[in-house]
């Protein structure tokens, strides 16, 4: 029972996802939720792969389509499209920010030392990105590494965007 608990302990685990018929995974622990595609208020002067902003529980969240920001396709929104709210940090504060992804597959434990990070994969997405690889049983998963989507200046826009907006919202509601 002790090996079993300190076993899990030391794995790490992972929500896997599929975008452009390619498995990734980022790290449970910068998950706070799943949701189904909703309706995104698009916002004029931000780059292209900032779809806009949802309002999730009077929240304002920037949305962020994976598809556009690693220079893929752009593909109508189905019914397994997603949205995943995941945290950020930026400077001192952590921020949500939603991530579009063409589909949800599973939530996969890997251990710490299954995860390999190699210098360049055929992946479709920048190596910068990505965080390692796994052979897991479920197949090869690619684990993006979520703090690295944005860079710093990409992150100073969706915390603006987030700001100004719940700002409004606060506003609106007076």
């Amino acid at each position: 029972m002790e090996m079993t608990r300190r076993k899990l302990l030391n794995n790490s685990r992972f929500l896997c996802f599929m975008l452009n018929n390619e498995n990734y995974c980022i790290d449970i622990l910068r998950v706070k939720e799943l949701m189904g595609m909703t309706a995104i208020t698009p916002l004029p002067g931000t780059p292209g792969f900032i779809r806009g902003i949802i309002n999730l529980r009077g929240l304002i969240i920037p949305v962020v389509d994976l598809r556009l920001k690693f220079g893929l396709p752009f593909l109508d929104y189905s019914k397994r499209t997603c949205i995943i709210v995941v945290e950020v940090a930026y400077e001192s504060e952590t921020i949500l920010m939603g991530i579009v992804v063409d589909a949800i597959q599973e939530v996969v434990s890997i251990p710490d030392e299954k995860l390999s990070k190699i210098p360049y994969i055929s992946a479709q997405v920048k190596s910068e990105y990505i965080k390692g690889i796994a052979d897991t049983p479920e197949g090869i998963q690619i684990v993006l590494d979520v703090m690295k989507v944005l860079n710093e200046k990409e992150l100073a826009v969706v915390r603006e965007t987030a700001v100004v907006h719940q700002q409004e919202t606060a506003e609106k509601d007076k």
